[in-house]
């Protein structure tokens, strides 16, 4: 092989003819343009490609990435306010506002983790009886909640809640007897000292009676929500004894957190009524409730600040973002403009009010998140200064939760 490669190399030059010098440069001439022009070919062929590929990179991701921004935003708030809700958690009606907004923020992200904790870690369905009537009401709502946002197959949390409601009504806890219709706290045959007025609180049994109608089909349910609002002939309904029309909810005065009958000036109505709505498809239901929230989310009728949206005299924040949401989900045409006005609303919390609060509304060190959102403090309620307790981080949880639910909604 040695040999071999050796006589070719050698035996080329000898048996290659004399070549004319003049044809050979041209025929050199030639092969060098015809290889320049390939490198060129090639070079810009590539450079094209690659501007191709960045267009094209720029055309597909480009637009998502400006609807993801606002919708991601909310959701990675929502998330930053719930670590801290999980480290101080508690199985009872509490930690029940933080699961109903933890249901809507999976609903958002499609976190299997936020369900394993609702359902396997702290499973819901041994969360405490509560004392209140509305301590079972917002267990129940977590429960129906979870069932309704994640595909309406959880038979056992429908089941629970079930359980729940029947037995306070076996109680008594819904009757006539202050003159109308409604849930109570206890029944009218409990010894107690203190008598609790928040009737819109209460009566989120009736928004649990509607979820358990659209779950088990069964009539009673429906029938229960109905005598709430609209009364028989025995007694009146809500509707009658505190609705004056216009959106104006009106009931008996005294301190928010246990003596004011309307404690959310009515907006909790607007929570039964898109319930109703739901399950009836009475478009009365829907006119009082597009009504109420107009009215609640004005400035001019002297609920929330002018430029900021947040309540001024009341704690629970997180319930009120709810019940407003609630509305917009039930009409999102009619009520175009609260997403945006509750934007504020969140906006003003997460950044102290642009920094000049007075009281801490969001201390940034754990995202723990103040019960009452006046930045100058002095709201009437329950537990109005608390800052990152189970009570208000739930309810921070609820509301962001709930509203990164609806801002990825509007951003599909």
């Amino acid at each position: 092989m040695t040999h071999s490669r050796k006589s070719k190399k050698h035996q080329t030059p000898a048996s290659t003819p004399k070549k004319n010098p003049r044809k050979g440069k041209l025929i050199f001439l030639w092969t060098m343009v015809i290889f320049v022009g390939a490198l060129l070919i090639l070079y810009m062929t590539h450079r094209s490609s690659i501007g191709d590929q960045s267009s094209l990179t720029v055309a597909v991701h480009e637009p998502p990435r400006v609807k993801k921004h606002v919708q991601d935003k909310w959701i990675e708030r929502a998330y930053a306010i719930d670590e801290l809700f999980h480290l101080v958690y508690t199985p009872c009606w509490e930690g029940a506002y933080g699961a109903i907004g933890d249901a809507y923020l999976f609903a958002a992200a499609h976190d299997s983790s936020l369900l394993r904790f609702h359902t396997v870690e702290h499973d819901m369905r041994k969360m405490c009886t509560g004392t209140w009537v509305d301590d079972r009401a917002w267990i129940c709502l977590a429960e129906m909640q979870w069932w309704n946002l994640t595909g309406r197959s959880n038979a056992a949390l429908v089941d629970d809640a079930k359980h729940r409601y029947l037995e306070a009504r076996a109680e008594g806890r819904l009757s006539n007897a202050e003159g109308f219709w409604s849930w109570y706290n206890y029944p009218p045959s409990a010894q107690v000292d203190q008598r609790i007025f928040t009737n819109g609180a209460m009566n989120q049994m009736a928004s649990v009676a509607c979820w358990l109608y659209q779950a088990t089909g069964e009539k009673h349910f429906l029938d229960d929500a109905l005598l709430v609002w609209n009364g028989d002939k025995t007694a009146p309904g809500i509707e009658q004894t505190l609705y004056k029309g216009h959106g104006k909810w009106e009931g008996r005065q005294g301190l928010a957190a246990f003596g004011k009958q309307l404690a959310w000036e009515g907006s909790e109505y607007c929570s039964v009524g898109a319930a109703l709505y739901r399950a009836t498809n009475d478009t009365k239901y829907k006119r009082i409730v597009i009504e109420t929230a107009k009215r609640i989310i004005d400035p001019k009728n002297g609920w929330v600040d002018p430029q900021d949206y947040y309540q001024v005299q009341m704690d629970g924040n997180g319930a009120f973002v709810n019940y407003l949401l609630d509305a917009y989900l039930m009409a999102p045409d009619d009520l175009r403009e609260l997403p945006s006005k509750i934007e504020k609303m969140l906006e003003h919390v997460w950044s102290n009010h642009n920094g000049t609060a007075k009281v801490t509304l969001h201390r940034e060190n754990d995202h723990g998140i103040r019960n009452g959102w006046n930045p100058y403090g002095g709201e009437d309620g329950y537990g109005v200064d608390e800052v990152g307790t189970v009570h208000a981080q739930a309810e921070a949880v609820r509301a962001f939760g709930m509203f990164a639910y609806v801002m990825n909604l509007r951003t599909k």
